[in-house]
């Protein structure tokens, strides 16, 4: 039987366990990448491990997420991470050199290689035909220091492109399409392989834009072949070297087959607030905007830039709309500069903000009250955009043109005919913002330079044999990691100062939880389905670990938050009958007796000790798994020697 990409790849890798869906197997990491929002706390990590140097072939520490400096706070993060990657062995993207994934596209990635990352849109890299996964920043501290990364050997899936996009339809209506059809909790524990003749027709960036949204699905990660259109892409930035051709065999086997014919596609659009609630754009056509926003690691490219300059020439956008633009990298802004389409863009009454995340991760640019917010990002989960009544909608760049221009959501189709983009033969290459480590010996004597709102890991404790506390909490389907521990441009300062941090710990839902969480001294967390969809973000179960829950009881889980959950030492687990979850009350007093056992057995019998009922919990974990939930989180368990 012949093997997928995916499959491929794992087998190279394989550090232990077995390629069968659904067992763990362990993987070497080449490569790894942080950003500046889980990045602080991952180095933190790394330093508790007491390993000399990084041991990937290659890891770079980006700064991209927390760039508006109206304090200290970021300042010192910077700082600090800095220090750190010239001591360590990284490579330092500085401040404005731009996104972490629209940075590691151009100038690092490698057809081929595994990569993780701490941010969850790190498959962006299966764009190049990576094995590029999100991870906690735990997880990724280990694998710098050598150590595997663990995951359940995923089911493959294939997406079969046929056709070819039409003028005004973009990859990002591919990803809204796939996002129509499976829903973000259609490609848990799987990888999504994008093959088919229709693959020939896309580009790089728009395959990157893809496995970007591929995210969303929450997918294992996303995959394209390597092929000569990757091949030229490397040879534009200077790296042909690094090409290596990737293709499943012919006789590779699917659990799912799903087909596009991309010449049918019309431009679609996420609607409030889940990037799966998509329709045609036509559908809402007439609805008043009030703001857009263009740029994120999802559509930042020079192509995607390019396009939007052309359609924005000559033209101003509505006086009552506010348009920006954020390059995703140093390298696009400098392109664009060079011709003539910055001053296109600009003319038009855009305003051009810094190559960096900004507006996606809520950092600036927040809509009005009650807002309507064309965005060619990822998410738009409730209050991501940092306005908590602000209505976001997701798009392509194309559409969000279209919306600036005539002050409405407008079918990008009706703009005319589109103008012609030719893309360079070689990219400019300047890489005098990513400063090299520094050598074994240097680095000797080198400071790791703290700023005071830098605190220390949250303490955990060994898993103990019962737990009796109250269901502090209860939520319903598809909660967030915003909804956990938001971001913003208020709270992402404190992404290193998790005693800070923890007042703002599940606010969207219940603004009262953080103190009757630390009332309570320990307790449980009840919700629904695809509980922790969304970020990589450790952070989500590191300030409920610090405010004292000791248990998530959920229907599902999102595959990174589990493992976070698992790392910092709370126990996740599943109703083996769904339907008790509509049998809790929040309040409860609820009790665990037996863990070990239960542990070993795969359940658990939960009591609600004030209504008298039991409950049957399922809790599969692997050996290792177990382990560290015993030890009281993964740092402890690698503090035992078992990196």
């Amino acid at each position: 039987m012949g093997l997928t990409i995916a499959q491929k790849i794992i087998k190279e890798h394989l550090v232990s366990g077995e390629m069968t869906p659904g067992k763990e197997v362990a993987l070497k990491i080449d490569q790894t990448l942080t950003q500046d929002a889980t990045g602080t706390m991952a180095y933190l990590e790394f330093e508790t491990m007491g390993v000399p140097r990084v041991r990937t072939e290659l890891s770079v520490a980006y700064i991209d997420h927390n760039t508006l400096q109206s304090g200290f706070e970021n300042a010192d993060d910077h700082r600090f991470i800095q220090s750190m990657a010239k001591k360590y062995g990284l490579y330092f993207s500085r401040p404005g050199n731009g996104i972490c994934h629209q940075v590691h596209l151009e100038r690092f990635g490698k057809p081929g290689k595994t990569l993780i990352g701490s941010d969850s849109h790190t498959p962006t890299g299966g764009g190049i035909g990576m094995l590029a996964m999100g991870a906690g920043g735990l997880d990724v501290a280990v694998a710098m220091g050598g150590g595997a990364y663990y995951i359940t050997m995923p089911k493959m899936y294939k997406v079969n492109l046929t056709g070819k996009l039409r003028d005004f339809v973009t990859a990002k209506d591919v990803s809204l399409e796939i996002l129509r059809i499976l829903s973000v909790k259609g490609g848990v524990g799987a990888v999504i392989e994008w093959g088919g003749e229709g693959v020939k027709t896309l580009s790089v960036p728009e395959r990157a834009t893809i496995t970007n949204m591929g995210t969303e699905l929450g997918a294992t990660t996303s995959i394209f072949p390597s092929d000569e259109i990757t091949k030229a892409f490397l040879e534009a930035e200077g790296r042909g070297g690094d090409y290596v051709r990737l293709e499943s065999d012919d006789d590779a086997v699917y659990d799912k087959v799903i087909d596009i014919d991309l010449s049918t596609l019309e431009p679609m659009i996420a609607c409030p607030h889940s990037p799966d609630n998509v329709v045609k754009v036509s559908s809402l056509k007439g609805t008043k905007v009030d703001q857009v926003c263009i740029g994120s690691c999802t559509n930042s490219s020079l192509l995607d830039m390019l396009k939007v300059a052309a359609l924005l020439k000559g033209k101003t956008i509505r006086p009552e709309v506010s348009l920006s633009i954020s390059p995703g990298s140093k390298q696009v802004l400098s392109m664009l500069a060079d011709a003539g389409a910055l001053s296109d863009i600009l003319a038009s009454g855009a305003r051009v903000l810094e190559c960096a995340c900004g507006p996606c991760i809520g950092m600036g640019f927040s809509p009005n009250s009650g807002g309507v917010s064309l965005r060619t990002f990822n998410r738009n989960f409730e209050g991501r955009s940092g306005t908590a009544d602000g209505q976001v909608y997701l798009v392509s760049p194309e559409t969000a043109v279209a919306a600036a221009l005539t002050g409405e959501i407008t079918d990008p189709m009706l703009l005319g005919k589109m103008p012609e983009v030719t893309m360079p033969k070689a990219f400019k290459i300047d890489d005098s913002a990513v400063i090299p480590p520094a050598s074994l010996e240097e680095a000797k004597d080198l400071p790791i330079l703290r700023g005071p709102n830098i605190k220390p890991f949250p303490n955990s404790k060994p898993l103990e044999d019962s737990l009796s506390a109250p269901l502090v909490l209860k939520v319903g389907d598809n909660i967030t990691t915003d909804h956990i521990m938001p971001a913003g441009a208020k709270i992402l300062p404190y992404r290193s100062n998790i005693p800070h941090l923890s007042q703002y710990c599940f606010a969207v839902c219940d603004e009262t939880f953080p103190e009757r969480a630390k009332a309570a001294g320990e307790s449980i967390i009840v919700g629904g389905n695809n509980y922790g969809q969304g970020s990589s973000r450790e952070h989500a179960a590191l300030v409920p670990l610090y405010l004292g829950v000791r248990a998530v009881i959920s229907k599902s889980f999102a595959r990174i938050h589990a493992a976070n959950l698992i790392n910092a030492g709370i126990v996740p687990l599943t109703f083996e009958n769904p339907e008790d979850y509509d049998k809790l009350t929040q309040g409860d007093a609820l009790a665990l007796s037996d863990i070990y056992a239960g542990l070993d057995s795969g359940k658990l019998i939960l009591k609600d000790v004030t209504t008298g009922q039991e409950f049957s919990l399922i809790c599969s974990f692997t050996q290792r798994q177990k382990a560290i939930l015993k030890a009281g989180g993964l740092l402890k368990y690698v503090g035992q020697g078992n990196l």
